[in-house]
């Protein structure tokens, strides 16, 4: 199974929930970005700092990386990751989770997030750009996944079950991606885009 995995997706997709379970059935180390980009309250660190940070990160040998960061960084994971997960459920759903995730978040922390961060400020400004990112941002994404399948494994879906049973199969049925990061054979990749074509058509 891959060793270095990298969640993307528009903010309130699920891909924060979908990183932690399958850090439970990995037993892969979990690194939201939020904590290294944001101090306890909510106030980010210095960029050079989170970059610092970001690279040393991407040194080690086992990670499941769930965040967005900036523009660079973001392109450095895809560059560094095993496996590329893209979590695209419709717009309608990423905005119902922004609602949940205020309404929870007045009772209890949002899991990786640090210690003190404004709920309100933080739910406002998802509001504000979330479509911003469904225009702009998720079509770079599907257009990169599209030029990574060729040689990465690569998993697009809107549904958690779909990840769990993914991971939950037998290791030796992902040798076709294996370990190898100069990526699978030419007919490795074509073996693994049909299953992708088929859980998100289109």
């Amino acid at each position: 199974m891959a060793e270095l995995i990298y969640y993307c997706g528009t903010m309130d997709s699920g891909k924060s929930t979908l990183a932690r379970r399958l850090s439970k059935i990995t037993g892969l180390p979990l690194y939201p970005l939020d904590l290294i980009q944001f101090r306890p309250g909510g106030e980010p660190v210095p960029h050079e700092e989170y970059l610092r940070q970001h690279a040393e990160l991407l040194q080690c040998e086992e990670w499941i990386i769930d965040g967005f960061g900036d523009v660079k960084s973001a392109w450095e994971r895809f560059a560094a990751a095993d496996t590329l997960i893209h979590v695209d459920p419709p717009l309608p759903v990423c905005a119902w989770r922004v609602t949940k995730r205020f309404v929870k978040g007045l009772f209890a922390l949002p899991e990786g997030w640090p210690e003190g961060s404004p709920m309100w400020r933080s739910t406002r400004q998802s509001y504000r750009v979330l479509r911003l990112c469904d225009e702009h941002l998720t079509p770079k994404y599907r257009r990169l996944i599209v030029e990574e399948a060729k040689r990465k494994q690569e998993q697009r879906t809107a549904q958690a079950k779909a990840i769990e049973e993914m991971f939950a199969v037998p290791s030796a049925q992902f040798a076709m991606a294996g370990n190898d990061r100069n990526g699978p054979t030419p007919q490795a990749a074509a073996n693994m885009q049909p299953p992708v074509a088929q859980m998100f058509p289109g």
